[in-house]
């Protein structure tokens, strides 16, 4: 049965039995402040379980992408681990429990083929439940499971929970019985090779503190509403209902491992299980192709490009890590573009987007192997030169810091650092490699363990949410509202009053006041309530749901459960409007220009201007900016209308509505169109038509990282303002150079260019009278005790490079059989300077150029025995520089 498939009767059978089918949410985990990635099912239902919001259904269902890297050093080598996996679940929220949740699983699972099931045989099925959870374990039983193969485990294996304070509570596990040639008989108590688990039922009944680790925690009462979490591993049930051993063997991944294999000449053994990494290295590194490389296609599909930090990061390594598999197993060509297409074609039956989206996935997939392609040939030269150095120091072994700084900041793998270095017969010191790549984990982890308080730190906004329920914005309508002070916070707590000058968080029952998101800044304004009023600077959602007012006290005092009148500042509020407006726009026809693959990647919208981020593997030309520009002042000049409305998801997808990648949305979305030009999901503030707009001026383009680009832009009156102020200017040009204001700027590149080449010129005259003299010094040299020695300041302002070839040059007028010393001082903004040239005799009478000069700067500056330099002095410094030369050469 063909993945795909799986999915689809999974999906089918829980619609069957009530439950909504929910689409999965991309895999960057942007509503949690704990994940990059969505790591499973249930997160994006975290909310409900939570009971921060009130779910729209009692029961949902779906096939959630997921991704996990903690373990990511252990791909390829168990048949287990993966990045990418996807996980079938099915929830309910306080409507059934367990007597619902076991026979739902299990009528899947045995149910005949022929009638949309699973068609496992019931007899090899393996049931676990928790110690004590007598409840589950009479369920099995009325389900026909006999005793023998109902198994009892403790917290380790069948107790979950967040690894938070949160929900948490008993599980029940199905595992299938591969069969004799598996591994021992006795159930997933004792081989869990043979017994796979493919099911793992939740049952959310307990309230959990003070949790130390997996098996430590403590349960502090149960929950009011119980609920059900379950989740169904489709790798793994695919492996067991296609007759495969491993993730690698299914449908979605095979052909990408084999086609690996076929590029490079590497043999793969199918049904291998478990894999020592040691004896069977290129079978580990086919399964890292493998997963990676699919992992990588679901990554961009979803919105995260390639970078140096966060999910981008991730990104960035798994790819390299693929590719590094590659040249490892003897690939030297680009890798991706023969891989990369095989796992679209694997992965397009369930999510056609990955198909659609090729061009754009690709893009960037194929310009990320070639930097890091650069970047291995810069990292190879680095390592040749550290092979040298220690080759040339009589060492056995690159030293760790040299191994980490290659890792770390060329991004230059271990492995081929290895490698490289025992075909000169070199080792590396990996333990000290070791060492600082431990301490770099420790910092990480250190870190997210900093981020667990996402779910803890907001009690106070939930308790105001849990008590009235989400804040009505009215905003989209009306300018001003009548309402009350739902709730008054300072410090962390709520407050029942607030006094002049000092800074509260206010919670009105309904609001006008835009909080901000979606790129869009905040709405500023007044709340007069009672005899106080407050000035609004900002205005944030801390939790879904919940607008909250960050607020001065003006005048008075405010209390909270009055009644309050909120006014919008209606000036900012419009400028903020056309700027959002303006940024649909660009968007729309920035993908006019360069194609679809020009999708959002950020945006700001604030009074008069915006700045747009897109994604674009290359840069902009002028031309493409100057018809973009055009073009949408054009829209602007027809006058479109501008209409929001809300629809289905599904509507939104047909008629062509723009969304964010990775952002996530409800059922029913907000749409905002441009007459018949511009159409997409958006949740801010808009102007009614697009004349409204005035003017558009595109001001710059410019990268801000990895294949992403940013547009900043000005609107209305700020884009009228800088085009009158450039129009001065040009025509203050225009004066100073009398011509025509459309000729100023051909004239103003002819002026800079003859500026330069006078510089140039000045440069050649400045060298020739700084060099002119250099045969006269020669023959002016003094002896002082044996050695020649000249000690002369350049003219004032020679440039560096002239001072150092005087030095030389005058060097080089002295007898190469004469033992000489040139010291010239020179003098530039303020600041001394010294350059020493010592030639060849010299140095055998044991001067150093460099020693001369740390003795001149007391220790500083640096460079050879044959010519060094040193600077920092004040200028007046200049002829003591020379003494104290002549004076080191005479104590020599």
């Amino acid at each position: 049965m063909k993945t795909a498939e799986i999915k689809r009767r999974f999906l089918a059978h829980f619609e069957a039995h009530g439950h909504a089918v929910v689409p999965s949410a991309p895999l960057p985990a942007i509503s949690d402040p704990n994940l990059l990635f969505i790591n499973a099912g249930m997160v994006q239902f975290v909310p409900y379980f939570l009971g921060q919001q009130t779910p729209p259904w009692a029961r949902a269902t779906s096939v959630q992408k997921c991704i996990r890297t903690p373990d990511i050093d252990e791909v390829g080598k168990t048949s287990r681990h993966g990045t990418f996996f996807q996980m079938n679940g099915n929830f309910s929220f306080g409507d059934y429990f367990k007597a619902g949740a076991i026979p739902l699983a299990w009528e899947l699972s045995t149910k005949p083929v022929a009638e949309g099931g699973f068609g496992l045989d019931p007899e090899r099925i393996w049931p676990t439940v928790y110690l004590d959870d007598d409840e589950a374990y009479q369920i099995w039983r009325d389900t026909g499971v006999p005793a023998e193969r109902i198994v009892r485990r403790g917290n380790k294996d069948n107790y979950w929970s967040m690894g938070i304070p949160g929900p948490g509570g008993p599980c029940s596990e199905m595992f299938y019985d591969r069969g004799p040639a598996y591994g021992r008989e006795g159930g997933p108590e004792v081989d869990e090779d043979r017994y796979l688990e493919f099911w793992n039922l939740v049952f959310m009944q307990h309230e959990i503190t003070d949790v130390v680790d997996k098996e430590t925690f403590r349960i502090v009462g149960d929950l009011p509403r119980k609920n059900i979490d379950t989740g169904m591993g489709l790798e793994r049930i695919a492996s067991i209902l296609q007759g495969v051993d491993n993730l690698y063997e299914i449908d979605e991944v095979r052909p990408i491992l084999a086609r690996a294999a076929e590029l490079t000449g590497k043999r793969y053994g199918a049904n291998s299980g478990q894999v020592a990494a040691e004896s069977h290295p290129d079978d580990v590194r086919l399964r890292v192709i493998a997963d990676h490389v699919r992992t990588a296609l679901m990554l961009i599909g979803d919105g995260v490009t390639p970078s140096n930090e966060g999910r981008g990061y991730v990104l960035r390594r798994i790819m390299r890590r693929a590719i590094r598999a590659m040249r490892l197993l003897g690939w030297q060509d680009r890798a991706l573009p023969e891989l990369l297409p095989v796992a679209r074609d694997c992965m397009s039956p369930s999510y056609p987007e990955v198909a659609v989206e090729f061009d754009r996935i690709s893009q960037y997939a194929y310009a990320e192997e070639d930097a890091f392609l650069s970047t291995l040939r810069a990292g190879t030269t680095i390592l040749d030169t550290a092979i040298t150095q220690t080759k040339s120091a009589g060492k056995a072994a690159i030293s760790g810091d040299q191994a980490f700084q290659l890792h770390d900041t060329y991004g230059f793998p271990i492995d081929l650092t290895l490698e490289i270095a025992a075909e000169q017969g070199l080792q590396v010191d990996a333990e000290g490699f070791r060492r600082l790549m431990a301490d770099q984990r420790s910092r990480a982890k250190a870190d997210a363990a900093a981020r667990k308080t996402g779910h803890t730190d907001l009690s106070a906004y939930r308790t105001v949410l849990d008590t009235g329920g989400p804040v009505e914005f009215t905003g989209y309508t009306e300018l001003t509202r009548e309402s009350r002070v739902r709730a008054l916070l300072s410090g962390g707590g709520e407050v029942a009053a607030a006094g002049e000058g000092e800074t509260v968080e206010l919670v009105l029952d309904t609001t006008p006041f835009y909080a901000e998101g979606g790129g869009q800044q905040p709405d500023q304004g007044l709340i007069t309530i009672g005899g106080g009023q407050v000035e609004v600077f900002d205005v944030q959602q801390p939790v879904p749901g919940l607008v909250v007012h960050r607020a001065r006290v003006v005048r008075g005092e405010v209390r909270a459960g009055e009644a309050g009148y909120a006014e919008i500042d209606v000036t900012r509020r419009r400028a903020i409007s056309r700027s959002h407006t303006a940024t649909h726009l660009v968007h729309q026809t920035m993908r006019n220009f360069l194609g679809e693959s020009a999708t959002q990647a950020g945006s700001l919208n604030a009074p008069g201007r915006l700045r747009f981020d897109f994604n674009t593997p290359t840069g902009v030309s002028p031309s493409v900016l100057t018809d973009v520009e055009q073009q949408v002042n054009e829209v602007l000049q027809a006058d479109l209308e501008v209409h929001a409305f809300v629809t289905t998801q599904e509507e939104a997808r047909r008629i062509g509505a723009m969304a964010l990648f990775g952002e996530k949305y409800g059922e029913r979305v907000r749409v905002v169109e441009v007459g018949d030009y511009a159409r997409e999901l958006c949740g801010g503030t808009h102007v009614s038509r697009s004349a409204q707009l005035g003017l558009v001026k595109i001001l710059s383009e410019a990268s801000v990282g990895s294949g992403v680009r940013r547009i900043e832009a000005l609107v209305g009156m700020d884009a009228f303002g800088f085009l009158a102020r450039e129009h001065l200017l040009v025509a203050r040009l225009a004066e100073l150079f009398r011509v025509p204001g459309d000729q100023v700027a051909d004239r103003v590149e002819q002026t800079v260019t003859q500026l330069r080449d006078a510089e140039k010129e000045l440069e050649k005259l400045r060298a020739q009278l700084v060099l002119g003299g250099a045969a006269a010094l020669a023959g002016q040299a003094r002896d002082v005790r044996g050695v020649a020695y000249v000690g002369t300041e350049a003219p004032e302002g020679a440039a560096g490079n002239d001072v150092r070839t005087l030095a030389q040059e005058i060097r080089g007028r002295i007898d190469a059989a004469r033992p000489a010393v040139v010291a010239v001082a020179a003098r530039a903004g303020g600041k001394a300077s010294l350059v020493v040239a010592v030639n060849g005799a010299a140095r055998s009478r044991g001067l150093a150029a460099n020693t001369l000069v740390k003795a001149a700067f007391s220790g500083r500056g640096g460079g050879s025995p044959d010519l060094a330099q040193g600077g920092g002095l004040p200028a007046a410094e200049a002829p003591n520089l020379l003494l104290t030369v002549e004076k080191a050469i005479a104590d020599t």
